[in-house]
């Protein structure tokens, strides 16, 4: 049996749980391999501690289902079908008609699909499995970071692409619209998030949306993307200035890039999370940019873009090693400019490897 189904099947007998219930696509993968994006449909993968799981998907899904290499039962059902009457069915099967309890993921889960749970399943306690499957999830295997290992190359390609593209006049979406054609024939399942170019005062916003900004002499460039590969996911930021940069905004590249080394300096095991935030926060805040720095350093990377854990300066937990998440302080003075770096990072036994590796350097691109 699969080491990652039977974690689950050993944590439903220590807690003396019934049945676990799988909802969200990510946790669907870790567990079985099969990806799929049922849309409004429903997907489930039912988990018992003394009795065979069972995967149920949109029947259009089923073929791809039994081939990711999941050995159990698949059902699919079509659109004129209920398919809470099949859970019904073949809950009955494996577990007496009594009132269970069951454990679901209750962050990720709607209330009607609870609703809907309970209306066929008797259920007297309904726990989370959040928790659980994040720790599972937080330490990668090998194989794990090697995907994201190429994730992370091909977004370094992604930043050199765009890079290459700025030329005055030329507008965010145009260089936006160039990154992604050129990863899509490299063969990336998609953009792991809303690819960001942003220029001049708009580099001042966090999460800006890109448009029809046109570039010119002077705009520091932010450029934030990633990929996802084999399921799992890459994070970049780089910041340019485009024919000139003056004192101020110099001045500001140089702190955050400060910062984000001062950070990675921390990044080894049983180092407190908090601490990195701290690093990189007290190096701004020396600077006289505290206000500006908006939001944490980093967050936990893998199937998902934001994972657990969240790299603030109260996470009170330790790194170890096979964690991989984001370090990525900035810097942003409203209708001026911003600047972000940021990396992937994975600890290792002897401290940190950083899976992106595009220079972080000052660039000014003429």
């Amino acid at each position: 049996m699969d080491k990652r189904l039977y974690q689950v099947i050993s944590w439903l007998q220590n807690e003396q749980l019934d049945m676990a219930m799988i909802h969200s696509s990510t946790n669907v993968y870790y567990l079985t391999q099969f990806m799929c994006e049922p849309h409004e449909r429903f997907l489930g993968l039912f988990i018992f501690p003394h009795a065979e799981p069972f995967l149920i998907c949109p029947l259009l899904d089923v073929d791809k289902a039994q081939d990711s290499g999941w050995s159990y039962t698949v059902i699919g059902y079509d659109d004129v079908e209920n398919p809470w009457e099949i859970v019904r069915n073949e809950v009955r099967k494996r577990l007496p008609n009594r009132q269970i309890r069951i454990a679901i993921e209750k962050e990720r889960v709607s209330y009607a699909r609870v609703e809907q749970l309970t209306q066929v399943i008797a259920s007297n306690e309904i726990v989370s499995i959040d928790e659980e499957i994040n720790k599972w999830r937080l330490i990668k295997t090998d194989q794990e970071i090697d995907w994201m290992r190429e994730a992370a190359r091909l977004a370094d390609y992604g930043v050199e692409i765009g890079m290459n593209f700025l030329k005055k006049g030329c507008t965010e979406m145009e260089v936006l619209g160039q990154i992604e054609l050129e990863l899509k024939k490299k063969g990336i399942e998609g953009m792991a998030f809303d690819t960001m170019v942003l220029f001049g005062e708009k580099s001042a916003l966090p999460h800006g949306t890109p448009g029809l900004r046109e570039l010119n002499k002077g705009d520091m460039v932010l450029f934030d993307l990633g990929v996802k590969w084999k399921g799992y996911c890459s994070d970049i930021t780089r910041t340019v200035a485009f024919g000139t940069i003056d004192e101020k905004q110099q001045e500001i590249y140089e702190v955050v890039l400060q910062a984000q080394l001062e950070a990675l300096n921390h990044c080894k095991p049983d180092i407190r999370v908090g601490n990195l935030d701290q690093a990189a926060r007290s190096v701004i805040e020396e600077a006289g940019y505290g206000k500006y720095f908006t939001h944490r350093v980093g967050h936990g990377l893998g199937m998902e873009l934001h994972e657990y854990p969240s790299l603030n300066a109260t996470n009170e937990n330790l790194l170890q090693v096979g964690m991989t998440f984001t370090i990525e302080p900035g810097i942003y003075i409203p209708n001026l400019c911003g600047v972000r770096i940021e990396d992937d990072v994975v600890i290792t036994t002897t401290g940190y490897e950083t899976l992106t590796s595009f220079p972080k350097e000052l660039q000014v691109i003429c």
